[in-house]
């Protein structure tokens, strides 16, 4: 409360309070250091008009009028409060007597900064708050009996001297020697705040029962300020101040209205009885917050010990791994050097056995040749060459090289570990994680193309649990089991390969460290009805050269050279045309199916991975049709429309590629997406 007791100019407790049109106070010395003198005031002090008399009679004028135009810089009060200060009076005008403000007409708020022009009466124009005043002196009273009650809880003197001064951080009540003794202010005290001793429980104006006296208890009613000698007794609630009796028949307040002062006296008690309720209720809330904000510093504290001694076992138990696998890895280099070692000592030894064993023969040959005895060195000269035959093949080529090198042929790859070291971080999550919502499938960005599906799929939003990856389903096209088909992190994906003419049905769920959550809805995907295909030049010979789109191919080879198309086919019927446009000196293009390893350097059909056509018919501008039913598993052709007799190849099974054999004598241009025959078309059951 004692911050409610104190002036905003000069920081102590009131003095003769006065209140200002905003409703706040200040003292009545402090007004008139404050009092600001216009320049139409300095105008009418220089012309000799008013004079002393004038600078006291002042008056309310405006509470919106801010008047910083003429203000002079503010200071600040003791109480942080930003003030304007006085403007001296011009030379040679009159002085303001003794008790009046000086010669001004305008006073400003020091808190709100709102403006207040003043009439003849001057700064007794403003209401004395008597209520202010005597709060201030009951507290005063109180915190001189407090201060007189409390003693100082470190003296060694009996009675205790009475506390000067109670440490706010400590909890303490020192007196002035104690505090000098035992709280300096410095060191760990130096951000100590020391607060004048509290008041005591029924001491006055300390809670008891001098607080509460009303205005009955003895104490003088007050006058009016306009009428000394008439009591308060109205209410003008038009200027909302009390008003006597002779103020309604005279005064300015005759046509306002007024009501009676006591009805009005309970009426605003009650009212700021039902707002200090709600204060108080916010008040409790804000106790109630702050033992929640001290718990969560103390759960802070503790976490953060926790969570540092996870962190150091964390990273202990990589430093654990990482010596043990340097004893490993320290292990595999001993071996290595041992291994090494054993082999050189080996090949020493050796080495030195076969020297010994060859010095000694040259000895033993260089004694036999000095001897002079020709009959003697032939017995022996045959078998003795043939030894030193022997020893000189014994040294073959490599003999007299190292088995192994100095260098030893380990590397230890440190980078990914080293890199993932530097990237090692937290995982900015909430605790406990749960598993991941439902995909939302992206309808408009799923396809079909040929037998492709493309499918894209998001989260949706304001999703928080974290996605570690997605799953993706896909069913066999004949409402058989679903299979896994993709395992990622990427939300869009293309599965190739499928059959032709089928339905699929396709799902996807999401999955982190918590679990797999559920699938997503079900799309269902139609493959197309026929194959839309071109020369696929990734996989043709380099000699092929394809145009028109990959769909004209030559060759620039005079040997046949192999082109694959772009489709692979493993189910349904499937019918393409190939259109001769050049045929020169009667060459052999060859037409047909093959499996993706074909061989390319040759004539299509020679090997083992290939079906074709190579004769019958063929010429420039002829048509040659390709039949694959895969459903009967057998290969038929056309020329020009033409069935050339029963299937060309059946039995066969597996996954086929349409293919092509030419040289620089032929171009062929691929049409595909054609309707099957009608020769081979199924005909309809008939009805039962």
């Amino acid at each position: 409360m004692e911050e409610e007791l104190k002036c905003p100019v000069c920081g102590s407790l009131f003095r003769e309070p006065i209140i200002l049109p905003c409703s706040h106070n200040v003292c009545l010395p402090c007004a008139r250091t404050i009092a600001v003198q216009t320049p139409e005031s300095e105008q009418h002090l220089a012309a000799g008009g008013g004079g002393g008399d004038h600078a006291d009679k002042l008056s309310l004028h405006s509470e919106t009028d801010s008047g910083y135009g003429s203000y002079t810089p503010s200071l600040k009060s003791p109480n942080g409060v930003r003030v304007l200060p006085l403007v001296p009076a011009p030379p040679g005008a009159a002085a303001a007597p003794r008790g009046a403000g000086p010669a001004s007409s305008s006073l400003t708020c020091p808190q709100c900064h709102r403006s207040a022009s003043l009439d003849q009466r001057g700064l007794r124009g403003f209401q004395r708050n008597r209520l202010l005043e005597a709060i201030v002196q009951r507290y005063q009273q109180g915190r001189a009996a407090a201060a007189a009650a409390a003693k100082c809880q470190l003296c060694d003197r009996s009675p205790p001297e009475p506390a000067a001064v109670l440490c706010e951080q400590c909890e303490v009540l020192y007196c002035a020697a104690c505090q000098l003794r035992c709280h300096p202010a410095r060191g760990p005290f130096a951000k100590h705040r020391l607060a004048p001793p509290p008041a005591q429980p029924g001491a006055p104006g300390g809670g008891g029962d001098g607080a509460g006296k009303g205005a009955g208890g003895g104490r003088k009613l007050p006058t009016c300020a306009e009428h000394d000698l008439e009591n308060y007794s109205m209410y003008c609630v038009s200027c909302r101040s009390p008003v006597c009796y002779q103020c309604l028949e005279e005064g300015r307040h005759n046509k306002h209205d007024v009501k009676a002062l006591g009805a009005m006296w309970k009426q605003h008690k009650a009212q700021l009885s039902q707002a200090l309720n709600g204060v108080s209720d916010k008040a409790k809330e804000a106790k109630e917050f702050l033992v929640q904000l001290k718990n969560l510093l103390q759960q802070i504290q503790e976490n953060g010990l926790d969570y540092e001694a996870c962190l150091v076992a964390q990273c202990d138990a990589l430093v654990d791994a990482l010596t043990r696998q340097k004893a490993k890895l320290l292990t595999k280099v001993t071996k290595e050097r041992e291994h090494k070692l054993k082999v050189v000592w080996d090949q020493i030894n050796h080495c030195t056995l076969k020297l010994r064993q060859s010095t000694g023969l040259m000895e033993y040959c260089l004694e036999v040749i000095k001897e002079n005895d020709p009959s003697g060195f032939l017995q022996i000269s045959d078998a003795l060459i043939k030894r030193v035959q022997v020893s000189q093949e014994q040294w073959v080529k490599g003999a007299l090289e190292p088995k192994v090198s100095a260098e030893f042929d380990l590397t230890l790859d440190s980078e990914p570990l080293l890199q993932s070291i530097h990237q090692l971080d937290f995982i900015q999550m909430k605790f406990p994680v749960s598993v991941p919502p439902v995909p939302l499938l992206q309808l408009e960005k799923c396809c079909t193309r040929n037998n492709s599906v493309t499918l894209a799929w998001r989260m949706p939003p304001l999703s928080h649990n974290p996605v570690e990856g997605y799953i993706l389903e896909l069913d066999d096209g004949d409402g058989g089991q679903f299979r896994e088909v993709y395992v990622g992190k990427e939300t869009l994906c293309t599965i190739d390969g499928l059959h032709f003419n089928s339905t699929y049905n396709a799902r996807v769920k999401a999955f982190n460290s918590s679990g797999v959550g559920p699938y997503s809805k079900t799309v269902i995907l139609q493959t197309s009805d026929v194959a839309w295909f071109t020369f696929d030049p990734s996989s043709a010979h380099r000699d092929i050269v394809l145009s028109n789109d990959n769909q004209t191919a030559t060759c620039n080879s005079y040997d046949d050279r192999v082109v694959l198309g772009t489709a692979a086919f493993s189910k349904g019927v499937h019918y393409w045309e190939l259109h001769v446009d050049r045929y020169d000196n009667h060459p052999d293009p060859a037409f047909g199916i093959a499996r993706i390893n074909v061989v390319k350097d040759m004539m299509l059909g020679k090997d083992d991975k290939a079906w074709a056509m190579t004769e019958g018919g063929v010429s420039k501008g002829a048509t040659v049709g390709v039949l694959l039913d895969l459903n009967k598993h057998n290969l038929t052709f056309y020329i020009n429309g033409q069935q050339q007799g029963p299937p060309a190849f059946e039995n066969i099974e597996g996954v086929f590629m349409p293919a092509l054999s030419l040289n620089r004598n032929v171009q062929v241009t691929l049409h595909t997406g054609l309707e099957v025959p009608q020769s081979v078309k199924q005909p309809k059951l008939p009805n039962n």
